[in-house]
């Protein structure tokens, strides 16, 4: 159905919208589709402490992580539930807050991954 006004064309239902990366439809657009989520076998994670910026409060931060974001809240409660202390997940890893740094290092130990820092 086409609507004309004297100005042109009001509303058309002859086209769908198509993806201007794919060229589909939207509805059936094949780049907008999340990647599955892959971990490396081997996970080389990193720990540092951060004051700075923060008023003073300490905050170990495990980076250097696999960016898929279900993995990053898995591995964010699990930390936070064994260090006791609230954190969050970020673009580049976890953060929690304090200094659990020698917890944190054991816990990512017995998942046998490498822990540098």
């Amino acid at each position: 159905m086409v609507r004309k006004t004297p100005r042109g064309t009001v509303h058309s239902t002859l086209h769908e919208r198509v993806c201007p990366r794919c060229g589909w439809p939207q509805r059936d657009c094949r780049c907008s589709a999340p990647a599955p989520e892959t971990v490396p076998d081997r996970v080389v994670a990193r720990l540092r402490i951060e004051r700075s910026g923060r008023r003073g409060k300490t905050v170990t931060v495990v980076y250097g992580l696999p960016n898929a974001p279900g993995f990053l809240k898995e591995l964010a409660g699990e930390l936070k539930k064994a260090c006791g202390s609230g954190g969050t997940v970020t673009a580049d890893g976890v953060e929690i807050q304090g200094d659990h740094r020698d917890r944190i290092r054991g816990l990512l130990r017995e998942r046998g991954w490498v822990v540098k820092g």
